[in-house]
């Protein structure tokens, strides 16, 4: 069979920590040491984009993990804590969340069902899209609006298993909810396999061993109660990750009202606060305005206040500044806080009856009385909401009317032309103004005096602080009917029916108090869920002296298995170990573990029966090992020959043969794997011509990718990448083939003429054909003898 091909090469700048194939395109992801994720593309390993690290994401990139649809890309971040949702396309985070722990790896995988998941959730999916209006994009950010489409992907489920030290594993549906928390699993998380059909999670965990060595241990977790709740996991699932990107929504708009409100509308309220502070009199601000308002006059204080500091040019420009914030922040309110509210509380009605449907959910920890307190939390943000649009309306009168009445005055003050459609001012207009500066001028100063803070006319930034404390001006309720009514009212007063009311606290505030309630709501079914998953097989493998380790996992769908590729290279250096265990951990595993030689002759036969003449004493060590099918491995090997002059090379096993393996090993559950490898089954592979050597390249590391037939190989100084075609012919071979192809083309032609001319002569074509075939097996055997010296030489 032909070599592979070498498509591309390249030396790095930053040492490359971490690799993964798209499981869809000719896309490798690379992690590096300066926190870079980079993207390439398979044809002369162009880059496709950069992501550099950021404060918000972080700089030390511990995992990579790819969507199975490849259109996002997932990697860990160690410093921060925290996993990164990408898009593929455009190097764009979509979605980050915190964890407890450093992730060391990532998997994620794509639920495989025999029943059709699609016809039984797309209904429900189409009856929200039709009862709920689109979505509204979000400023500045156009491509954010189609988020929770993006992040969900097909209807079929797929699930993030992500993991660490002390045991830390969490299972997050589409990338976004976590479904459970596991706990009981002893080391740190090295490899983790998900089970297509969701019967078991196989991790394998480095473990501390009490003369500080560390151990390799192969831990099988049941996790049947996500197999026999699969319909029901899949609607929840996508119910309480609609949820979350929900609320990232509200997050990322109350986000845009904070960058619509500007700080120039603190000018008002910083001049008069420095006009108190340094002014002679005992007279209050509100008289100083009422005095200008009512005769016309105005002390040397506040004419210096008005002409020096804030000008007539800076009071238009502060009225425009307000009038333009104002109607984007109400804007933002109306068409952004309010739709994804009556979203929000959509969905977390129709988990409510999710809930309520006992047989069926309450086996997942889906709680009614916590999702009916996340609703309440949700009518009391869209409550919230409300008020901030009234103070909205009502502020955007009152500076209207004030600035209009201040600016007419200050024309006035600097002997300025007044406009005739500005001049007019009737009584009403007089009383309305009096009863602004009565209103927040008094409150204000008496605030000042008792608290030393400054003024704060300006109503609508204080529910936009992300603080605490109460607000500075609070709604005045006096006068409300309904609210009156309500208090008066014994049975109102505390009903459930109606949403409770903050109207001392800031938009912020209602905000994380409601995200709090929806995390106790959502955090519920992964506490249950995670108790529920007990560990039905640990063993212990090996002990790493000082080498490091590597395995190779993966999950056969149509056995229903689980391997594990892993070395032992203190005991047996010359040989891979492949450990088998079904996804059902009540159905045992026949001929679980295995062993293959690697020392069988270099240039053999794909039959394990027919070698080809004669073997090379060489020594092969596996340095690394990755799955490129079902019944393929590729390898990267390290020989060593009599010499001792050491070289890489770059193979591909056929594991068919060891997989039918039928000698049976016994576990002894007292002695780790490795101090009874005596005892386990070894099979001898040969790859025939399947390999390649890795000339002028130390390599150590590979990742391949069976569905594109791709593999990248790097080189233990991290830095050197070669990309090969693991199923296309080199360049020199098909060079080689052509000619050979045009030599015997050519022979056939004169063996061709040959023949039909002593078809002529005899009397029987039968012997006239065999007498052909025999002279073009000997010329073509002469021409590829003479092709393939002349290539030598």
């Amino acid at each position: 069979m032909p070599a592979f091909r070498q498509v591309g090469e390249k030396q790095l700048p930053n040492p490359v920590l971490y690799m993964a194939w798209s499981p869809k395109r000719d896309l490798i992801a690379l992690a590096n040491t300066a926190g870079e994720l980079l993207l390439h593309r398979l044809a002369n390993f162009q880059r496709v984009w950069s992501l550099a690290p950021n404060e918000n994401t972080g700089k030390e990139i511990t995992s990579l993990a790819w969507r199975p649809d490849g259109k996002i890309l997932a990697f860990s971040v160690g410093d921060t804590k925290q996993v990164v949702l990408c898009d593929a396309e455009k190097a764009e985070i979509l979605h980050l969340f915190p964890v407890d722990y450093p992730v060391s790896c990532m998997h994620w995988m794509e639920v495989q069902s025999e029943s059709s998941l699609s016809s039984t959730f797309s209904d429900s999916e189409d009856e929200s899209n039709r009862f709920l209006p689109k979505l509204p994009a979000l400023p500045k950010s156009e491509e954010k609006s189609d988020e929770v489409t993006s992040l969900l992907g097909e209807v079929r489920l797929n699930i993030l298993v992500v993991g660490g030290p002390s045991g830390f594993v969490e299972l997050y549906a589409y990338g976004l909810y976590k479904i459970a928390t596991l706990k009981g699993i002893a080391g740190t998380c090295r490899s983790l396999c998900l089970a297509s059909d969701l019967k078991s999670l196989s991790v394998v965990t480095e473990v501390k061993s009490p003369e500080d060595n560390a151990e390799i241990h192969y831990v099988q977790l049941d996790t049947g109660l996500l197999s026999s709740c699969l319909p029901e996991l899949t609607r929840m699932a996508r119910k309480f990750t609609h949820i979350s990107t929900l609320i990232q929504y509200l997050r990322l708009s109350l986000t845009c009202m904070c960058e619509a409100w500007e700080d120039i509308l603190m000018q008002m309220d910083l001049r008069l606060t420095k006009f108190v502070q340094e002014k002679n009199t005992s007279t209050q601000v509100q008289d100083e305005f009422l005095e200008l308002l009512l005769w016309g006059h105005a002390s040397p204080e506040l004419q210096a206040l008005l002409m020096n500091q804030l000008t007539v040019k800076g009071l238009k420009m502060l009225g425009q500044s307000i009038e333009s914030s104002y109607s984007s922040i109400q804007k933002l309110v109306i068409s952004h806080l309010q739709s994804g509210s009556e979203a929000l509380l959509y969905h977390l009605s129709e988990v409510k009856g999710m809930a309520l449907w006992k047989q069926k959910f309450q086996p997942l920890g889906l709680d009614p009385s916590a999702i009916e307190d996340a609703i309440t939390a949700v009518g009391s943000f869209t409550l919230k909401a409300s008020e901030l649009l009234q103070v909205i309306d009502k502020s955007m009168k009152n500076f209207k009317a004030f600035f209009r009445w201040l600016y007419v005055a200050m024309l006035r003050m600097s002997e300025d032309h007044v406009p005739p459609e500005l001049n007019k001012m009737t009584q009403k207009d007089l009383a309305f103004v009096a009863d602004f500066l009565s209103e927040h001028f008094s409150a204000n100063e008496e605030l000042f005096d008792r608290k030393g803070k400054y003024f704060n006319v300006e109503r609508v930034g204080q529910y936009l602080k992300d603080e605490d404390e109460d607000l500075v001006s609070p709604p005045n309720m006096e006068g409300n009917h309904w609210v009156t009514f309500v208090q008066q009212s014994t049975h109102l007063k505390e009903s459930p029916l109606l949403f409770p009311t903050y109207p001392q606290k800031s938009l912020h505030f209602v905000k994380r108090m409601m995200e709090g309630t929806i995390d106790i709501c959502l955090q519920k079914p992964a506490e249950v869920i995670g108790s529920s998953v007990k560990q039905a097989v640990c063993l212990s493998l090996y002990s790493v002296l000082l080498m490091t380790f590597f395995s190779c996992r993966w999950n056969d769908k149509n056995a229903a298995m689980n391997y594990v590729v892993f070395c032992m290279p203190e005991i047996s250096p010359f040989k891979i170990y492949i450990l088998r265990t079904a996804t059902d951990p009540n159905r045992p595993a026949l001929n679980n573990l295995v062993s293959i030689h690697l020392n069988a002759p270099f240039n053999t036969s794909i039959d394990d029966e027919v070698p080809v003449a004669e073997s090379v004493d060489r020594s092969y060590s596996c340095l690394d090992a990755r799955l490129y099918d079902d019944e393929t491995l590729t390898v990267v090997l390290q020989c060593q020959e009599k010499d001792e002059n050491k070289f890489r090379l770059l193979a591909q096993l056929p594991l068919s043969s060891a997989l039918r393996c039928e000698e049976e090993f016994t576990w002894d559950p007292t002695l780790r794997l490795d101090q009874q490898g005596e005892e386990i089954p070894v099979r001898e592979l040969t790859w025939g011509n399947q390999s390649r050597d890795l000339e002028n390249m130390k390599a150590q590391f590979v990742a391949v990718n069976g569905i594109r037939k791709v593999a990248c190989v790097l080189s233990s100084n991290l830095r050197h990448i070669r990309v090969f075609e693991m199923d296309a012919e080199d360049e020199e071979d098909e060079e080689r083939a052509d000619e050979s192809q045009d030599i015997s083309s050519d022979q056939d032609g004169l063996e061709e003429t040959s023949t039909n001319q002593g078809a002529k002569g005899a009397d029987g074509d039968a012997e006239g054909e065999a007498e052909t075939c025999e002279e073009m097996g000997e010329g073509s055997g002469d021409t590829l003898e003479q092709t393939s010296e002349s290539d030598t030489l």
